[in-house]
């Protein structure tokens, strides 16, 4: 099953093309049309990478102070 961050991964030649697509169709040169759908698929990376960061969930069981992973050095 496709997770959140492989729709992103989808998502942005999808916003590239189909942006630039509409905007062309309704009239902006072809430069403007990728600035503005560059912009949207730029927005889709910083909401992956910001909003929703990719973090490893930790225990809590652990303690920030606890070493019992590690065994004595004697």
């Amino acid at each position: 099953m496709a997770g959140y961050y492989d729709l992103i991964l989808g998502l942005i030649p999808l916003t590239l093309a189909g942006i630039t697509g509409t905007a062309l169709v309704g009239g902006l040169a072809l430069t403007t049309a990728v600035q503005v759908a560059s912009l949207a698929a730029v927005a889709l990376v910083a909401h992956a990478m910001f909003v929703r960061a990719p973090v490893e969930d930790v225990p809590a069981t652990a303690s920030a102070g606890s070493n019992a992973a590690y065994g004595s050095a004697d």
